[in-house]
């Protein structure tokens, strides 16, 4: 598998996101992730989705860390500055749930997490907890949730899927700023083109629409399916905070609410004025949120 890794030179100047990077090996490849907080504080995972990397949860952090949380946001393979496979072939469902968890329970050795899942983000984490609860202390779903194919995704997510997969040049903060409500600073959309100085570096991005199950035969559907009979008993909490304007993963949060025991009885959380990338809307607020739900905490 052929490896690219971004310049560090393109990250200089990140708006608000004043982080140093650190790095891990998991299996040959360079994973980045940043962190605040004190390092002996409560753990919140924060995964990012697609096309994003860890920058957008740069509110969130911050938010986090003034509450005596540990915050952790690693930037998936192929985004942000971790190592960029080259091939779109190289990216599997698979491939990125033993990436993260590589990370976070080997390298990292994490214990008693919070996950906070964001669109991929969720499909990786909800993933990961279920197959290892034992090392997760709760859940947050943030517009997202773990699909097995038996449900028909929406046509907005079938045409952003042909954009990414057919698209002569991707434009990375566009695709940002089309799933926002606010208006994305010049310099905040440049922080999120900075991954990918040319299209050799856009296999990520391109790649992961297509590895979402769509089908109940798809790669990864069986194992989502596994990971369900897990969750379905999971009396853990369970917090869902979706923004209220994202009409790929919205339809998701009632069955989340309804089907997981840990979620049930609690007061779920929607965010107005927040799309599909709701750390860019309502970073404070969810971060606020995740704060208060990981001190309310056993």
């Amino acid at each position: 598998m052929r490896l690219l890794r971004t310049p560090e030179e393109r990250f200089t100047g990140l708006p608000d996101f004043p982080y140093e990077p650190r790095f891990a090996d998991v299996g040959g490849v360079r994973m980045a992730y940043v962190e605040a907080g004190p390092a002996d504080g409560p753990v919140a995972l924060l995964l990012h989705g697609e096309p994003s990397w860890s920058f957008l949860y740069r509110q969130v952090l911050r938010v986090l860390a003034a509450a005596g949380i540990r915050a952790v946001a690693p930037d998936l393979v192929g985004f942000g500055r971790s190592d960029k496979p080259a091939e779109v072939a190289d990216h599997s469902y698979a491939r990125h749930v033993e990436w993260v968890r590589a990370l976070v329970l080997d390298a990292l050795d994490l214990t008693d997490v919070t996950v906070v899942g964001q669109d991929w983000g969720g499909l990786i984490g909800l993933r990961i907890a279920a197959e290892r609860p034992d090392r997760f202390a709760a859940i947050v779903a943030a517009n997202t949730g773990l699909p097995t194919g038996e449900h028909p995704m929406p046509r907005v997510w079938w045409d952003f899927r042909r954009a990414m997969e057919s698209a002569p040049a991707l434009d990375i903060a566009r695709f940002v700023q089309s799933g926002c409500r606010t208006t994305l600073a010049p310099e905040v959309r440049a922080a999120y083109a900075a991954p990918f100085p040319d299209a050799a570096y856009e296999a990520g991005p391109r790649a992961m629409p297509g590895l979402v199950p769509v089908e109940p035969d798809s790669p990864g559907a069986a194992e989502n399916r596994a990971a369900w009979d897990v969750l379905r008993r999971w009396d853990k909490p369970f917090l869902c905070a979706f923004g209220d304007s994202d009409p790929i993963t919205g339809p998701m949060a009632p069955i989340l609410r309804e089907s997981i025991p840990g979620a049930r009885d609690r007061d779920h959380v929607t965010l107005t004025g927040a799309g599909h990338f709701l750390q860019e809307d309502a970073g404070e607020r969810l971060g606020e949120l995740v704060a208060g739900f990981v001190r309310s905490l056993p």
